[in-house]
């Protein structure tokens, strides 16, 4: 453990002491690890939506939390330009989720950050959204991010937190890998 792990337990703002009781609770009981996420979304005219957020479940139980998240499009694609559009909801979700993965891998490590930057970029044709040529996928052949790290790690640590980031993070692993989606449809 470095010394700076030992001269305070909160390294970047996380508690490393409630992060390793967590780990040790669920080696001890799996199921402690399990989390579901659920929201709703609900049309709010032209393309706009709001998703609620109400709680979540870990470990078997609910906890109970409330956030909304407004959606559009831009006034190009038909929108008021309210809010971020879908895609850029997707590609905040993968930053979010990545950067968390940062943070917290150089702070087990007793690595101080200065700066955490994650800027991601893709491109679609509409033309495959639109349904205008069949032969055109709707969605992203590739996302590509740029991960900038300022801290005191080494470029070596920086490295190794990249990889560790790639192999555990649940939004890269849930956009670069088929995930099954069960589609339900009630008409009322």
């Amino acid at each position: 453990m470095s010394t700076a792990m030992k001269a305070s337990s909160k390294v970047n703002g996380l508690d490393l002491d409630a992060l390793a009781e967590v780990v040790r609770e669920i080696e001890r009981d799996p199921r402690k690890g399990m989390v579901a996420f659920r929201v709703h979304t609900a049309w709010r005219g032209q393309t706009r939506s709001r998703t609620t957020v109400e709680s979540y479940t870990i470990g078997g139980q609910e906890v109970r939390r409330h956030f909304e998240i407004d959606v559009d499009e831009p006034h190009e694609l038909l929108g008021q330009n309210s809010a971020p559009n879908p895609q850029e909801m997707l590609m905040t979700a993968l930053n979010a989720c990545i950067t968390v993965g940062y943070v917290a891998g150089a702070a087990v490590k007793g690595i101080t950050l200065e700066k955490v930057e994650v800027e991601t970029a893709g491109e679609l044709d509409l033309r495959g959204f639109l349904g205008i040529d069949p032969g055109v996928q709707p969605g992203y052949e590739a996302l590509r991010y740029t991960v900038k790290l300022k801290g005191n790690g080494t470029p070596e640590q920086f490295h190794e937190i990249h990889e560790t980031v790639i192999k555990t993070s649940p939004n890269y692993f849930n956009l670069s890998h088929p995930i099954r989606i069960d589609a339900k449809l009630e008409v009322e």
